[in-house]
């Protein structure tokens, strides 16, 4: 257990160094936005590819995209009956539903990696597969219904199957069913590439990070509701399901992460309430920092 916290201290790290290079202003939050585009359509497909293609593929990988996609689903029922309740206006209320449906996979990416490596990244990005599917259809439609701008669900669904990261999914499950081997050039040039995600994926996360309490209460309920919620939801899902052993760990630590940066994009994308959005993000990645070590800590 000291070995994995040892593993995860330097992914912490490096979280604050992009913090404090932000406070400094040598980075900007622009310059996040382009750091965290190289993660997307370069490093994060190559780890992708070379991890899958490295486990042995089986029958209990096909239940995590429907594990994520059910707890997707429950978590919209569970929070639209709250943010009734609380009798928010329509920006805030679309931002209270996209919030917390949301996994934030990515967050869990560099912790993930260093406790479990190849293995537990191959689980993972299985998960956000199902998770993927319904942030961009779903859950952006959700985002347009409370937006102000004009509804263009076709746009975000030809994102999503244009996503290099999906295509990555799909590659690499491919070559590993087919049992087709790469060369070792390619091997090392995806090792090369995909080793940038951590550091780059920490770094951005840093350089996003500005906590600011906005509207407290929703703020708490969204969170508990993506973390909270998630875990319990992981945990029955996992039971019914009979997984265990890493799988069951790495459903778990998917499960309980926190809100998804797509909660600020689509904010900004159909003019929900960005300053809502922007405090909860913010606000749940810093309970992630020292949430998801914990999570891993006791699993293990």
């Amino acid at each position: 257990m000291n070995e994995i916290l040892l593993k995860i201290l330097p992914v912490i790290i490096i979280f604050v160094l992009g913090y404090l290079l932000q406070k400094i202003g040598i980075f900007k939050k622009q310059d996040g936005d382009l750091l965290l585009k190289l993660v997307f359509y370069v490093s994060l497909p190559a780890l992708i590819i070379l991890s899958i293609t490295k486990v042995r593929l089986s029958v209990e990988f096909a239940f995590l995209p429907f594990i994520s996609s059910t707890i997707i689903i429950i978590s919209y029922f569970v929070s639209f009956f709250v943010a009734k309740k609380l009798k928010l206006k329509k920006t805030t209320f679309g931002v209270f539903l996209v919030g917390s449906m949301i996994l934030n996979i990515g967050f869990t990416l560099p912790f993930i990696i260093a406790a479990y490596g190849d293995e537990g990244l191959a689980r993972i990005s299985v998960m956000d597969f199902g998770n993927g599917i319904l942030v961009f259809t779903f859950v952006y439609y959700q985002a347009c219904k409370y937006g102000n701008n004009k509804k263009d669900s076709k746009m975000m669904i030809k994102k999503f199957l244009s996503a290099p990261p999906v295509w990555a999914l799909i590659i690499a499950i491919s070559l590993n069913l087919f049992h087709i081997r790469m060369p070792h050039f390619a091997s090392d040039f995806l090792k090369l590439i995909g080793d940038l995600t951590i550091p780059i994926l920490m770094l951005v996360i840093g350089i996003y990070f500005s906590p600011k309490l906005v509207k407290v209460t929703s703020l708490v309920l969204v969170i508990f509701i993506r973390m909270g919620l998630g875990l319990l939801l992981g945990y029955i899902l996992v039971t019914i399901f009979g997984l265990d052993g890493l799988t069951k760990t790495i459903v778990l630590i998917g499960s309980a992460a926190p809100v998804g940066y797509n909660t600020l994009t689509f904010s900004s994308l159909e003019n929900l309430d960005k300053e809502f959005a922007a405090s909860l993000v913010s606000f749940s990645i810093f309970i992630g920092i020292f949430y998801i070590p914990l999570l891993i800590f006791i699993l293990s």
